[in-house]
């Protein structure tokens, strides 16, 4: 099967190079003189690295078929990470390396998806938005600052975010996972 760069879209998984690689944005350009061509942002799936690249407008890739299978995550043993299928309680193991920074937004009992393509395991994609405990904070002092400043803030799962000084040792913050953006308290 294969797809033209008119057929991109985001999310979309091509093969280029002989690797697997997830079409993060793409912008079709018509230059004045010269061909068309297709600017584009892609993430290769088993590195987890972003690069730029220019195809040629009517360039033809191979797409692979990737199904986001929802998991429950078990627990980590450090080494390697336990998932459950929640209807088949079929169970996985994937290397902590395969997970990589993902695993700072996972708590136990968290529903991830995980990104398959032709029954191999490319990706763990944790929610969106998670809601975690904060469990170390410098204290904030009234008047610190006009604008809104900002400190860095160690969650439940080891990550760490800047939030308002406001926060507080104890808060629960819904946490944005695509950029580790603080959200809100909860």
């Amino acid at each position: 099967m294969g797809v033209s760069t008119s057929n991109f879209k985001n999310g979309m998984c091509i093969i280029h190079e002989g690797k697997r690689w997830v079409i993060v944005e793409f912008q079709h350009v018509k230059p004045g003189k010269g061909g068309a061509f297709v600017r584009t942002k892609l993430k290769e799936l088993q590195s987890g690295r972003v690069v730029d690249y220019t195809f040629r407008a009517g360039e033809k890739f191979d797409d692979v078929r990737v199904e986001n299978k929802k998991m429950q995550f078990l627990y980590s043993d450090g080494a390697t990470f336990h998932f459950m299928d929640a209807q088949s309680y079929e169970q996985v193991e994937l290397d902590s390396d395969f997970v990589g920074s993902t695993a700072k937004w996972l708590r136990e009992s968290d529903e991830v998806e995980i990104l398959t393509a032709n029954g191999e395991y490319m990706g763990v994609e944790p929610p969106m938005f998670v809601e975690l405990e904060v469990t170390e904070t410098d204290p904030g002092f009234k008047g610190d600052t006009v604008q809104g400043g900002t400190k860095p803030a160690t969650l439940e799962t080891g990550a760490v975010v800047q939030v308002p000084l406001f926060v507080e040792t104890g808060d629960k913050l819904r946490i944005d996972t695509r950029d580790g953006r603080y959200v809100t308290r909860v």
